[in-house]
């Protein structure tokens, strides 16, 4: 297997904004999804069932409010002020939509940048990721040469799955999809969230590393998370284009690369910051699911006070994973300006990558949770 190839990273975390829903219980989702039992015709699972398969207690889940492109612009904003800069200021800007607003056109980065109030000249790039998708944007922002650096990020997998109430039906009876016959686990183990960071510029890259990689030929070409639908292999109105048009994921071969992948970014890590667990602050993993969590941090010697995890509360963040255990981190004072961190992700692609950057946030404003905090935001 491929080593990454790490540089330092010349950015720190200036600015940051997040947002979850409320955590909804895995029994109240589990009764308002309304899932096919495989083997019990007529019944559907209990959320019991759905935590003893996928691990967690509880999920954010709120179609109405992460539906809503306002959410998107004013944690962009937020995360601005918290960095105590103008937009005007920004110098390149990364849109990181696991789920668009709209599929092609890169439509997405562009409303974002005229809301948020960028200047005109600012090119926008649009990255559709998974969970890794901080470490591609990390990776690419050393590349830019820009002093600010606006990432924002959103994953919205009820209004994909169940803006209506329960499980979309092209989840619950869809004979067509690949992962036809786990589709709801995916609408299980991906949850709602949102943020926006900003990287600055730093004079100090002592300790800090950047590095990335899709690992070609240690894990060939299986995407790990599919959505086959809507492109031109399946373009909208052709048979089956509406049951390709589902999240789906391959459960084993991506608890492989989870734990393969994970051990590899230890392994770079040390590599490039030797001894780098006593000389971060805390390490942020990925949070796939809380079994595998748990298992990696076991297999490298990690405790919770050093590398706390939100899975079993919130499901899987997504793109927002580790810049909320973040966020929640400085508002219990646990990190501070100054401190070093270490974010280590993979997702679907495949990729892999992490981090270790500085925190250095102006103005730090508190983690947000449901609509509720929404007026704050604007």
């Amino acid at each position: 297997m491929s080593k990454a190839e790490p540089s330092p990273f010349p950015y720190a975390v200036s600015g940051l904004s997040t947002l979850v829903a409320p955590p909804m219980p895995i029994d109240q989702w589990a009764e308002q999804m309304q899932i096919p039992h495989r083997h019990r015709s007529g019944e559907s699972l209990e959320g019991t069932e759905i935590e003893r398969i996928l691990g967690i207690e509880a999920k954010s889940w709120a179609p109405d409010l992460f539906g809503d492109f306002d959410t998107m612009v004013a944690l962009g904003r937020e995360a601005l002020r918290s960095a105590g800069i103008e937009a005007g200021q920004v110098d390149a800007f990364i849109a990181l939509p696991c789920n668009p607003f709209e599929v092609m056109l890169d439509q997405d980065a562009f409303k974002l940048s005229r809301r948020i109030g960028l200047r005109d000249s600012l090119v926008p790039v649009q990255m559709i990721a998974g969970c890794a998708g901080i470490a591609r944007a990390a990776a690419l922002a050393t590349t830019t040469g820009a002093r600010h650096i606006l990432i924002v990020t959103y994953s919205v997998p009820s209004v994909l799955s169940g803006s209506t109430g329960a499980l979309n039906d092209l989840y619950r009876f869809n004979r067509h999809h690949p992962d036809r016959d786990s589709l709801w686990a995916a609408a299980g183990t991906f949850s709602d969230s949102a943020s926006a960071m900003v990287l600055s510029r730093s004079a100090s890259q002592d300790g800090t590393t950047v590095f990335y990689s899709r690992d070609t030929d240690a894990f060939d070409e299986n995407p790990l998370v599919r959505f086959p639908g809507g492109g031109l292999n399946h373009p909208p109105g052709t048979p089956h284009a509406d049951e390709m048009s589902c999240f789906g994921l391959d459960g084993k071969a991506l608890a492989h690369f989870y734990s393969a992948a994970m051990l590899l970014n230890h392994r770079d890590l040390q590599a490039a910051v030797p001894g780098y667990t006593d000389k971060v602050e805390r390490i942020y993993t990925h949070q796939a699911g809380p079994a595998l969590v748990d298992d990696f941090l076991r297999r490298v010697g990690l405790g919770p006070d050093k590398a706390p995890t939100n899975a079993r509360e919130f499901g899987n963040l997504i793109t927002t994973a580790t810049t909320k255990l973040l966020h929640d981190d400085m508002a219990d004072g646990r990190v501070v300006n100054g401190d070093r961190v270490c974010l280590s992700v993979v997702g679907a692609g495949p990729e892999r990558g992490a981090l270790i950057t500085h925190v250095d946030i102006a103005d730090p404003v508190p983690p947000r949770t449901g609509r509720a905090e929404k007026g704050n935001l604007l």
